[in-house]
C-alpha cells in the first residue's frame, strides 16, 4: 500500500510529502523525540537567544536593557582579554583541530592492520580519556609543581632540572601543557567514527585496486580507503572543529580560571568568566554568538572540501 500511496503524494508538494512520510516513519519519530525535546530545550533555543540576549545589558535579576551594538562593539575594540582569547583560540584550534584529526586518521590506520585483540585494545587506550574526569587529577601529578610531581621528580634524579618547573603557573609553560593535554584527550567520536569507516570499507574494492595496478599501501590510502569514508571523515572533521573551538574546560581545570596572566585563556573561558561568574549575560551572549558563527563558517569550509568524498 505504501507503494501506492507514493505517488500521488509526491505530486501534493515537497511539505505534505515529508508529513506523509513522518506519519508512515511515526514510531522511529517517537524514539528520536526524547533526545530531540532535550536538544532543543538546552541547545537550540539558548543558540537563537543569545543574538537578541547579545544586544542588551542583563544581569540575571534586572529587565534586560537593549544596548544596540554596544557589547559587540566593546568585545572587539576595548576588551584586549577577548583579543589574547581569540589568539589563543586559534592555536587550539590549529593543534586540536586539523592536527588533532590527522592524528586520529593516521592512529585509526596503524590499528586497523593489527591483530583483533590489538584492535580493540588500542582502540580502547585511544578512546578512554575522553570518558573519564580523573584525567585531569592525572596530570595535574604528572606536572605538579614541586618536588613530589612526576614529571620534575625524574627530571630532576636524571639531572636535567636543578629547581622544580612551575608547568602549571609559569607562562612559558601553561600553553603547551594544555594543549598537550587536549590532544592526549581529543581521540573521542571522531575517532571512533574513523575506525568505524575502516571496518566498513569493501575489501574487494583493494583486490580490484592490485589488479588495476596499485601497488603499495600509500596508493591504497589515497585512491581507495579515503574516498571510501567520506561520511566518516565528514563526521570526524565536524567533532573536532566543535572540540577545538569550544575548547576551555582542561585549561579551566588544569591552570584554573583566569590562568596566569591568561595564557590559556579562550573565548569559551571568557563566555564562562563573564557569564557564570560575573553574570553579564548579554555580554556573554554576545561572545557566545560570536564564536558560534566561527564555528558555523569553519564547518562550512570543511563540508566544501569534504563534500567531494560524499558521493
Amino acid at each position: 500500500m505504501a507503494n501506492n500511496s507514493s505517488a500521488p503524494i509526491n505530486k501534493q508538494g515537497r511539505w505534505a510529502y515529508t508529513w506523509h512520510m513522518m506519519k508512515v516513519n511515526k514510531g522511529c519519530y517517537g524514539l528520536l523525540a526524547p533526545f530531540m525535546i532535550l536538544f532543543i530545550i538546552f541547545t537550540v533555543i539558548p543558540v537563537v537567544m543569545s543574538l537578541p540576549m547579545g544586544f542588551t545589558n542583563f544581569n540575571m535579576i534586572q529587565t534586560p536593557k537593549w544596548v544596540g551594538f554596544s557589547n559587540f562593539y566593546t568585545l572587539f575594540l576595548n576588551d584586549d582579554v577577548f583579543l589574547i582569547a581569540v589568539r589563543n583560540t586559534l592555536i587550539f584550534a590549529i593543534f586540536t583541530g586539523p592536527f588533532s584529526y590527522v592524528l586520529s586518521f593516521f592512529i585509526a590506520w596503524l590499528i586497523n592492520e593489527m591483530h583483533p585483540f590489538l584492535k580493540t585494545f588500542f582502540t580502547f587506550v585511544f578512546y578512554a580519556p575522553s570518558m573519564t574526569t580523573s584525567v585531569y587529577v592525572t596530570w595535574q601529578l604528572i606536572l605538579s609543581g614541586d618536588s613530589y610531581g612526576y614529571l620534575n621528580a625524574i627530571m630532576m634524579d636524571i639531572g636535567i632540572f636543578n629547581a622544580p618547573k612551575q608547568f602549571l603557573t609559569d607562562t612559558n609553560y601553561i600553553l603547551p601543557v594544555v594543549i598537550i593535554v587536549q590532544l592526549w584527550i581529543s581521540m573521542g567520536a571522531g575517532f571512533l567514527a574513523i575506525r568505524a569507516g575502516f571496518q566498513n570499507i569493501d575489501k574487494s574494492m583493494y583486490e580490484a585496486g592490485a589488479i588495476e595496478g596499485i601497488k603499495n599501501r600509500w596508493q591504497e590510502l589515497f585512491t581507495i580507503t579515503i574516498p571510501s569514508m567520506g561520511p566518516q571523515l565528514l563526521f570526524a572533521a565536524v567533532m573536532q572543529i566543535s572540540a577545538s573551538f569550544t575548547v576551555g574546560a582542561v585549561g579551566q581545570m588544569l591552570v584554573g580560571l583566569p590562568s596566569t596572566d591568561y595564557a590559556a585563556h579562550t573565548i569559551m573561558n571568557h563566555a564562562t568568566d563573564y557569564g557564570s561568574i560575573r553574570y553579564e549575560m548579554g555580554y556573554a551572549s554576545a561572545i557566545c554568538f560570536v564564536l558560534f558563527a566561527a564555528m558555523l563558517l569553519a564547518n562550512k569550509a570543511v563540508n566544501w572540501l569534504l563534500g567531494k568524498y560524499l558521493d
